[in-house]
């Protein structure tokens, strides 16, 4: 009796356990969307074009690869109108589906990397003569909510 007493608790339990997160999701006014990681960049005076021609070779085939192992959703340039010399002139977005998404980012970046330029040692010294193009100035990761 005592053990039919503890299975009806642990099924009571674990019904509770599984239906809260449905429960507490209901109760905002959106849902979760996807994840979009926005990185800010300033090209150097009269590197834009050779920077756009990068973006349009390794970035792109980077990008693509990514989307079509489902890495990735979608990607997008944004030009921008910098007000002062220390804001971004060009916005790289990416969209995730999610934040799982960024789960095993390194492995899953490192073989697109060695697929697409060949070895990590020759990313890396690409990435050293981008450095002469552009400044990275951060990059931020947000995600979408959208409302009911």
């Amino acid at each position: 009796m005592i053990m039919i007493k503890r299975l009806a608790a642990s099924a009571a339990l674990v019904t509770l356990v599984l239906t809260a997160p449905g429960a507490v999701a209901d109760d905002h006014p959106y849902t979760e969307g996807p994840v979009v990681n926005i990185a800010s960049i300033r090209t150097e005076y009269g590197k834009f074009d050779d920077y756009m021609n990068y973006l349009g070779s390794t970035w792109k085939k980077s990008q693509e690869a990514a989307k079509k192992a489902g890495y990735i959703l979608d990607y997008k340039i944004l030009l921008a109108e910098p007000r002062t010399s220390t804001e971004p002139d060009i916005f790289l977005v990416i969209t995730y589906k999610n934040w799982a998404a960024l789960d095993d980012a390194l492995a899953k970046n490192d073989a697109i990397t060695k697929a697409v330029e060949g070895t990590l040692e020759s990313a890396n010294k690409a990435a050293v003569d981008r450095g002469k193009m552009r400044t990275v100035l951060g990059s931020q990761t947000v995600q979408e909510l959208m409302l009911k």
